[in-house]
Parts: structure tokens; sequence; C-alpha cells
């Protein structure tokens, strides 16, 4: 399985949980108010911020919450100013990762995700270093049960996918970011459902991974990104094969 399906997988599940439910609803809002600012609060003429929605609403935020933050991102409500910008850096085994920062102080961000990346066996590096690795894409993943790969082949090219490939115990649909909606949208309306629908930065190649300890490593660092309050997205590389996920978990 390619690396930002794994770490998008891993990082679904752990949202999913009760126990997270406030810090991904959190980075929501942020999401809401920076699209709602950079691209006005009209979700039909604003690809970003349909986006963005569109996640709230597969989490289940409150339509008021989602509205709220909406208002605040365009000025009709008070709200805080974030900025937004990108780490790059090299994880355990070589690994490059991205992260997402969306914060209201910089310098605790700087400092905050300096020491995540040396705690767990990895180093920030220049900006420009790894980013050159990954494609902005949508991506839409399906369990293997839930349908052929034929079918499914033939209905996401007709919505206008870029790609349908088999991995391991899944299908991925991957999609231009303009297209995304759209073909997310046809999925929707056939009533098949999928496990995983999001825009990301997809690596051009992988890193295999695979010693445990590695492994573990790459896991630990990539869920301390992913805990942090500045963190809004962390993608990486790696390509941990599915045996030893599971004897991981």
């Amino acid at each position: 399985m390619s690396g930002h399906s794994k770490w998008s997988t891993i990082r679904h599940k752990k949202g999913a949980a009760d126990a997270k439910r406030g810090k991904v609803f959190t980075k929501l809002i942020k999401e809401l108010m920076v699209a709602a600012r950079m691209g006005g609060g009209n979700a039909e003429a604003n690809p970003r911020l349909r986006a963005a929605v569109l996640a709230a609403k597969a989490e289940n935020m409150p339509k008021d919450n989602i509205e709220r933050a909406i208002k605040k991102g365009t000025g009709e409500l008070e709200g805080v100013n974030y900025e937004e910008f990108m780490y790059e850096g090299y994880g355990p085994a070589g690994v490059a990762i991205l992260v997402d920062i969306m914060t209201d102080n910089r310098n605790r961000a700087a400092s905050e995700i300096r020491h995540i990346f040396s705690r767990n066996g990895g180093n920030l590096g220049e900006a420009g270093c790894v980013a050159w690795m990954f494609s902005k894409k949508g991506i839409i993943d399906f369990n293997k049960d839930v349908i052929g790969e034929e079918e499914l082949m033939e209905i996401a090219l007709e919505a206008g996918a870029e790609d349908v490939t088999d991995q391991e115990d899944q299908f991925e649909v991957v999609t231009s970011p303009e297209d995304f909606s759209a073909v997310k949208d046809v999925f929707d309306a056939k009533g098949l459902e999928y496990e995983l629908a999001e825009i990301t930065m997809s690596p051009q190649t992988t890193v295999q991974i695979e010693d445990p300890k590695v492994a573990q490593q790459l896991l630990r660092l990539m869920d301390a990104l992913d805990d942090s309050d500045d963190v809004q997205n962390a993608y990486a590389n790696f390509d941990i094969p599915d045996s030893l996920m599971e004897s991981l978990e």
C-alpha cells in the first residue's frame, strides 16, 4: 500500500475514536476558516471550502459549527487569524515528510515541530528538499469486498478520475484536486461506500520499510505530528507492508 494511504488510513481510524473527536473538529474548523478567508464563504464557488465542508460532514460535524467557522473566516464573526505554511524534513530510513502548518504563533510551531522530529529520529530540512517528491491528488479508497476492479474502473474513469490502482487489500481511485468532488459525487450518487476520501499529497516514489523498529519509530513520529495543534496534515512516502502493520497493531 502506498505511503500516503497507509498513514491516511491509520489517521482516519484514529480520528474516528471519541478521544480524538475534539482535535479532529479543531483542525477542520481551522481549515474551514482559512478556506473561507482565502476564497469566500460560498462553497460552490470556492473548491477548497467545498472540500473542507465535505470533510467536516464526513466527521459528522454539526451544521451550526460549520456555518460558524465559515463566518469567522469571512469576517462576519470574530475569529483567530491563522497563518499557513509547510515544513519539510526526513524521518527514520530517509523517509520524506511534508507537514502542513496552520497556526496563530509561528515561533511556537517551529519550536514544537523541530522537537518532534529530533525526538523521533528525524530532522527538519530546507524548503524544497522533499516537496518535489509529492503531487497533490484526490484519493478515494474502496474495500475490495464493495466493488470489483473492472466496474470501479469504468465508473471512476467515466466520472473523470485519472487512475484506479490495486493496493493489496483495497482499490485506490486517483483524481486531480479539481475533479475530486465531482468523482466523489458520482460514487455517492451510486451509493458506493468508500473507506477514505480526501485531497492529499501523494508520493511519487516510496521507501519500503521492513524493520519493525524503524516502522514503530516512523509511526510514533507521524502520530506526534498529527497530535500537534499546529499541524493540519502530515504526509510521508513510507510503505509498510500490511503483514508488518498487523504485527505492530
